[in-house]
């Protein structure tokens, strides 16, 4: 048996677009712990697209921003009655930043309220679809935050506070499910990660480039570290943690005022 114990554990995981996708290393950590991995994609294209990648796994198409989406792979899945996850990987996040990065009071309600409803809310209506009968009584729900919702980067703008809100949303899932069962709910909640999707994000690079310098080793988190994280909160080694969001930066948190780097600025 593995550490993780997880041998054997079905987990359903969200999210992957490629293999930069946070989801894909947190499923390739997975299925070396001896998980069994079902996918669930976006689109039907991104199905395809990841025909070699994924090869000979189990994998359905579901938009999270359709409700009726959300419940139809519901269904899909119970037709296996054998079937239970042991755990729920939610990495899926959607900004829609029009090319650049605006003061955070330009931001418009309806990226605002669609970034809330992809990056949040979709937690809630999975964990909903699924809980009567999908999950096993003690099954671990992982969601993937950022390492800070209070530093306000111009670049993330509106995305820090549907974290936060996705950061909240595990208190209260916590809590409402207590009533009836022992599921978890955490977050990773990584620094700044090379991935495809920070790509999108207006002014990433530059950040990424600062991150490394203010990280004391130099070097900026790799995403199988998170992943790494994010399959012990999988697991039933963590079974003593619910509704928290582990940090996961590296130390960059403790050294934004290394003297180095203060002296760079000021002498610029």
């Amino acid at each position: 048996m593995s550490f993780l114990q997880l041998d054997g554990k079905s987990v359903l995981v969200f999210g992957v677009a490629n293999r930069k996708s946070v989801a894909f290393h947190i499923a390739r950590v997975l299925e070396e712990e001896g998980a069994r991995v079902v996918y669930v994609v976006r689109s039907q294209q991104r199905k395809q697209s990841l025909d070699k990648l994924l090869a000979n796994r189990e994998i359905h198409v579901c938009d999270v921003e359709s409700e009726e989406q959300i419940q139809e792979l519901a269904s899909r899945l119970r037709e296996d009655e054998t079937q239970t996850f042991a755990g729920v990987v939610h990495s899926i996040a959607f900004a829609d930043y029009d090319g650049v990065a605006k003061p955070f009071h330009e931001t418009s309600k309806s990226q605002f309220l669609r970034a809330v409803d992809i990056s949040c809310f979709s937690l809630v209506a999975i964990c909903n679809a699924l809980k009567n009968g999908l999950l096993t009584d003690d099954a671990s729900v992982v969601t993937i935050s950022i390492s800070t919702t209070r530093m306000a980067s111009e670049n993330y703008g509106f995305m820090g506070p549907v974290k936060a809100a996705l950061d909240s949303s595990l208190a209260f899932l916590a809590k409402s499910f207590s009533q009836f069962s022992k599921i978890r709910f955490n977050a990773v909640g990584p620094s700044l990660l090379k991935t495809s999707a920070s790509a999108g994000i207006p002014g990433y690079v530059d950040s990424y480039l600062y991150a490394e310098q203010v990280i004391p080793r130099g070097k900026a988190v790799q995403t199988v570290e998170a992943a790494n994280v994010a399959a012990f909160l999988l697991s039933p080694r963590s079974a003593g943690i619910n509704a928290q969001t582990l940090v996961v930066d590296a130390g960059m948190s403790i050294n934004y005022f290394d003297a180095d780097i203060v002296r760079r600025v000021v002498d610029s």
